[in-house]
């Protein structure tokens, strides 16, 4: 019988958790919005969307080889703590040592882009590939870099950072406390705020319309929608400012590591491909470094979706307990 793992992927806005076999293939999920009152609250949380994937898939606890975790974060590894996260408020938080009290399994913990980047070389878009990073777009900005089957970790595990890579010095304030980052610039939460920035400036914009008068109805998807199907300028206009930085960290992480496949994960990776991937690939080919077209790294959309954080940080139990 095949062996099953838990990969649970700490979000910005929800938690999930799924089960997944041992070729990587994901046999159920459980999500809930991202909502606790206490450290302990939020752990607690966790086991029962385990539980709760489990049975999804039939199988008792019991048949749960080992839990994975994706945490946007710094984490870590060894003692499975989060250190810090720039969008959760959890800090030096024990959660491996805290969950196994529900769950007594062996717990892993990973940065979330990691887990991510693991998923699409060994079941995605980079498999039988070199080299791949995955640059993940959702509430933050986050890239996992993997190099001839191993993850780049960095001294202190937190190579990968690339949310916080600044691209506009003296830019737009980030939580982590600089300014500039790429994450107040690509992210979804950028996004959102870049949208209502440009309708702020234009009374007449049919976003307007789109949010019913409401600025806090827009979403990280308003602009693409908008520009789509009312084919607005500034929506357009939006889109085509945000699709300049999403390149700009890319091209600087395809230069630095030079990968044979890049990429792009997370909510924002969802809209069509004229809008975001196709022009973004156009750009990356004017600004890259380099004179060959053919030797250079494929730029394309992440194969497993929102699920590769899910099924990477299952991956990450089975590739631990072997």
């Amino acid at each position: 019988m095949s062996k099953k793992y838990v990969g649970i992927d700490i979000g910005g806005t929800n938690l999930k958790a799924g089960v997944v076999d041992e070729t990587g293939t994901l046999l159920s999920a459980a999500k809930t919005p991202l909502q606790f009152t206490t450290p302990e609250a939020f752990v607690e949380t966790l086991a029962g969307l385990s539980r709760q994937a489990a049975e999804a898939a039939g199988i008792g606890a019991e048949e749960i080889c080992a839990v994975g975790m994706g945490v946007p974060g710094e984490v870590d590894t060894e003692h499975g703590t989060i250190l810090y996260t720039c969008n959760i408020p959890l800090a030096d938080l024990p959660v491996g040592a805290l969950f196994r009290r529900y769950l007594d399994v062996p717990v892993y913990l990973e940065n979330d882009a990691n887990c991510a980047a693991l998923a699409e070389y060994w079941a995605g878009a980079g498999k039988g590939c070199h080299s791949l990073i995955v640059v993940t777009l959702g509430t933050g900005v986050g890239a996992g870099i993997v190099l001839g089957g191993k993850l780049l970790r960095g001294i202190n595990g937190t190579a990968g950072e690339a949310g916080h890579m600044v691209v506009e010095p003296d830019g737009v304030p980030c939580r982590c406390g600089r300014r500039g980052c790429w994450e107040q610039y690509a992210s979804a939460n950028a996004l959102k705020r870049i949208t209502r920035e440009a309708m702020e400036r234009c009374p007449d914009s049919a976003l307007w319309a789109h949010c019913e008068g409401k600025l806090e109805q827009i979403s990280g998807r308003s602009a693409f929608q908008v520009a789509r199907e009312c084919g607005d300028e500034t929506a357009q206009a939006v889109c085509r400012s945000y699709v300049r930085y999403l390149a700009l960290g890319v091209v600087n992480l395809i230069n630095l590591f030079q990968p044979d496949v890049l990429c792009i994960g997370g909510g924002v990776s969802n809209e069509e491909d004229e809008a975001l991937l196709h022009p973004l690939q156009r750009i990356v080919q004017q600004e890259r470094f380099g004179h060959d077209p053919h030797r250079t790294a494929k730029v394309v959309k992440a194969e497993l979706g929102n699920d590769a954080g899910l099924i990477g940080a299952a991956l990450l139990g089975r590739m631990e307990t072997k």
